[in-house]
């Protein structure tokens, strides 16, 4: 039986949207209240998608406690009250919208999975707005 298992998850962290190599006009007409010189943040919202085949000697797709502690180990304490821009390497030279924080969730996610896992994130950068990846 194939199937698949949630988990949320929630961060909070700053960021500034800047492309070093434009102007600070450019910047400003692009991004514009996210390209603040003084940061702004978001309450992160995270929804982890995996799917796969059950265990037929357990039941489980994946034990939810191991999903869990992942996420909180992996994701949370890594970006939870961090300045994005200043305090991770994920986003020294990567600007960090809500795509490309998405984007680097599910990578981090993926290369501590099991292959034989199929694996979603969607990122809810405010209620209304949020990415998904895979798409």
């Amino acid at each position: 039986m194939r199937i698949a298992v949630f988990r949320k998850a929630h961060f909070n962290a700053a960021h500034r949207l800047y492309n070093p190599n434009w102007s600070e006009e450019k910047n400003a007409a692009v991004f514009g209240l996210c390209n603040n010189h003084n940061y702004h943040g978001h309450n992160y919202e995270l929804e982890v998608k995996v799917s796969g085949e059950v265990d037929p000697e357990t039941g489980y797709l994946i034990d939810l406690k191991i999903l869990k502690d992942l996420i909180r180990e992996k994701i949370e304490l890594r970006f939870d009250h961090k300045n994005l821009n200043l305090d991770t390497e994920e986003f020294k030279e990567l600007i960090p919208t809500a795509e490309n924080i998405c984007y680097v969730i599910w990578n981090i996610l993926r290369s501590n999975l099991d292959d034989k896992y199929d694996l979603s994130v969607r990122l809810y950068e405010t209620p209304r707005n949020f990415v998904e990846y895979p798409a």
